[in-house]
Parts: structure tokens; sequence; C-alpha cells
């Protein structure tokens, strides 16, 4: 082994050994510039370069089904083989630009967000100003029943566009019929003739399963009537809608993240979710994102602090900003109980908040795998509401040429994680750990991570 390969498995195991116990890590065990480091029980399986195709814009969302991962791009997306791991390579990708292309899959059909004012609604649209009446932002839908030859069906505008988009499978008989996506948006001006304030509002689309052509925009629920947090010191934005919201269907519930605020909904009325609970939190800058436990008696948000292009994971920030918020629900209310945060701190150039991420389906524990843009990722386990303690990572130390970016998201499926990190593609990560071997004996068919579904100690449908 060559110096520089020993001072770096020094580096890395002195890091490992801090954040394993709990410990920050100082400034001296800051990864070398774009060198990977993981805890030792993570591998670093595999990285998949990002396609010619879309290769100068960034990876954001990835969605799961049967042997495939579709990963959005700020430039439209692509379509992954997973079915060995160790093997993934690109299947296909459609050059379609529109940020941020937060993906899912449902059946044959592929949503794609679409939070960019563009000319029009094709895939060869320019970008245009909100301002201009005939700009169109919304949701794209795609079959992708062939998946070496995507093809693009309908689209669906919405007003403020879609940030984020969520499916949700209908109730009884209609289930078969027509799926939902609940579509997220924010950011209203008096200027934009399509996104009005207060815009205290989501927007419903109704897709009939055997004619996606037909989908179209079926409600407009407000969901702050009174309004939202809009006065707190320390917000990024004031809310006006929400950031994304993840439903668990099959329970009627769901968890929106909705910028100044963290709200449960009751959706058993798929067409008029209602809030149901509410929290605020001065810690908390920018409520971005939520995921449920399996048995849905404690939800996690996580605080985009600096809107992702701060450096916020360092020790002058702190602990308890930035940082994932965990609550058990009681009663039916939101109750605080701790702040996750990375144990290691990110070098002052790179850009770090707390991101997407998943439950590792293991039974009876809490374990999720979460991205943190350039703090890596992060597998952290909240079985312990009040004492969350990160079990392993993946990182790599900041970009040599000053420049920022990471990983955006990182989700578990059928035993491997994989993260869609801005410049540097896909990456294909595998932990093995007694606390999430249980993982292994739980195999899903699909995977939408703001669409949970409950598992147990087998199959999953």
């Amino acid at each position: 082994m060559s110096f520089a390969r020993r001072a770096l498995a020094v580096v890395a195991a002195a890091a490992t050994a801090l954040a394993l116990a709990g410990m920050p890590a100082q400034a001296t065990d800051i990864p070398p510039p774009d060198t990977v480091v993981t805890s030792r029980n993570v591998t670093h399986v595999l990285n998949v370069p990002k396609p010619t195709p879309i290769a100068g814009t960034i990876n954001t969302d990835i969605a799961f089904q049967g042997g495939y991962a579709f990963v959005g791009n700020y430039g439209g997306f692509s379509i992954y083989d997973i079915k060995n791991p160790k093997k993934t390579k690109v299947v296909s990708s459609v050059v379609c630009p529109g940020a941020q292309m937060d993906v899912s899959v449902y059946g044959d059909l592929l949503f794609g967000a679409v939070d960019a004012s563009r000319s029009d609604d094709s895939c060869n649209s320019t970008s245009q100003s909100a301002a201009v009446k005939e700009s169109w932002e919304g949701v794209r839908i795609f079959d992708i029943s062939d998946k070496a030859n995507p093809r693009y069906i309908k689209s669906v505008e919405t007003n403020c566009g879609s940030h984020t988009l969520t499916v949700v499978p209908g109730k009884g008989p209609d289930k078969k019929r027509n799926v939902y996506v609940y579509v997220s948006s924010y950011s209203p001006s008096a200027t934009f003739p399509d996104c009005q304030p207060p815009h205290d509002k989501i927007s419903v689309i109704k897709v009939p399963l055997k004619n996606a052509a037909a989908a179209e925009l079926a409600a407009t629920p407000v969901v702050f009537p009174d309004g939202g947090n809009e006065t707190q010191p320390g917000l990024l934005l004031p809310t006006s809608g929400c950031h994304d919201i993840t439903v668990y269907a099959e329970k009627d519930i769901a968890a929106g993240a909705c910028m100044g605020d963290g709200v449960l909904f009751d959706i058993s009325d798929r067409l008029n979710p209602r809030i149901t609970a509410r929290t605020t939190d001065p810690n908390f800058a920018f409520w971005h994102s939520a995921t449920f436990n399996n048995d849905a008696t404690k939800v996690v948000f996580t605080d985009e602090l600096g809107g992702g292009g701060a450096a916020t994971c360092n020790e002058t920030v702190g602990p308890n900003r930035g940082a994932d918020a965990i609550f058990d629900i009681k009663r039916g209310q939101l109750v605080f109980k701790s702040y996750f945060k990375l144990p290691r701190h990110q070098d002052d150039t790179e850009n770090c908040v707390a991101h997407n991420g998943s439950l590792i389906p293991v039974k009876g524990r809490d374990i999720m795998v979460q991205a943190w843009y350039m703090g890596g990722v992060s597998i952290w386990d909240f079985t312990d509401s009040a004492r969350p303690r990160e079990i392993g990572y993946f990182d790599r130390g900041p970009r040599s040429d000053g420049s920022g970016g990471g990983i955006w998201s990182a989700y578990y499926y059928n035993g491997y994680i994989y993260a869609a990190d801005f410049n540097e593609g896909l990456d294909v990560v595998q932990i093995k750990d007694k606390l999430t071997d249980g993982a292994k004996h739980v195999r899903m068919d699909d995977l939408n991570v703001q669409t949970q579904e409950s598992y147990g100690g087998g199959h999953r449908h």
C-alpha cells in the first residue's frame, strides 16, 4: 500500500470510529478532495457516470420498478438496468429539459415534475419567464413500457409548476381505474399569471390507467385556508403551498413538508387532502421532505437550511439547525423527540444539507438511508426517537475544483443503496451490518419513496 493510500485509510478509519461513537469529526478528518471514504460496514460497489446526452445537467430523484432504476435529471431522465446491481448499466436516456425532474413510476407510466417555466410543454422547449401567460410548467407523463424507447404521451399544467410530485393510488374499486398525482409547488408572484399568491394549495391530477392521455387537473384543494407560517424569523421562504408530500395510502395519511410548516394530512378523500396536525420549529428554515416509519407512529422531517447551496454541516452551524427532526405521532398529533444531523463535520467549501432518503426495511427497527448533498450518504437508526445515531456512511471529499454538488437522493432497494450524485452519476452502495441484515428478506416490486407502503418479513408487492 502506498503512503497516500495508507494515509487515506487512516483518515477513513478515524472518521468511522468517531462517527460510530457518535462523536463529531474534526477538520483534520475531512477526506482528501474527490476521494471516496466509507464506514467499515459500507462498500462502494460501483459508479456509473451520467449518460452523454444529459451529462451536462445534474441528477436528482430516483424511482424503481422491477429490475430498473429511473433517475431524474434537470435535462430529462435515464433508465438503468439494475438486475445485477454490480453491473448496473444505462438502458436509455430521454432528453427533455425542465427542472427538477422529480420522478415517480406507476405501471407503464413515469411522471416527471417540471418547476421551470418553459416556452411550451414539449421536450424541445426553451426557458421562458413565468410572467408570460403562454409559458408552461407542470407534469409530463411518459409511457415506459419499452424501457429502451420511452414515449412522451401527455402533459398537465399546474399552478406554479411542479417542484415535486407524489403518486397516490386510488381507493377500493377506484384503485384499478385511476391513479392520482399530488403536485407540490410554491413561490407565487403577482407578476405570474398562473402562479398567483397566496397559493396555499396543492394540485391533484387524475390519471385514468387505461387512458393516461386523458389525465387532467382534477382538484386544487386549499390546504392552508387560514394561511401558513409566514412570519417566523429565519425562514428561507414563507409557507405558500408545500415542498414535498409523502403519502401512506393504505393508512389514508400523508406527511407534508410545507416550507414553514410540518403537517399531517387525512387523504381518505384523494381529491381533498385535509390537514389534521401542524407544527413549526424555530430551528427549521425550510421544511423539505418527510418519511414515516413503517408503522406510522413516527415521522422524520428534513430541514433544507441554506436551500442546498450553503455549508451547513460544519461546526459553526452546529447540530440543531439544518437537521432532521424526529416526531412521534401521539393521538394524531406531532410530538417532537430529537434532532439528527451528520456527526462528521464537512469542509466549509462543501454544500451540505439534509435531503432525500428512504427507510431500510428492517422489521422491528426504524433505520433510514439519507442523502446530504456533499455530506454524502448517511445510514442512521432512529428506533429510539430520542437518541438517533449514525451506523454507517459513504462520502466523498471536497471537489478539487472547489465547486459544489453532492448526492441528491439515496434510497434502499432490494439489498443495495442507490445514490444520485449531481455530477458523478449513479453510485451503488451496500451496507452489511447486523442492524440492517434483516432487510435482505424484504423484496420490493417497485419503490416510489414518497409513496410509502408497509413491509413485513417477506415479499412486498
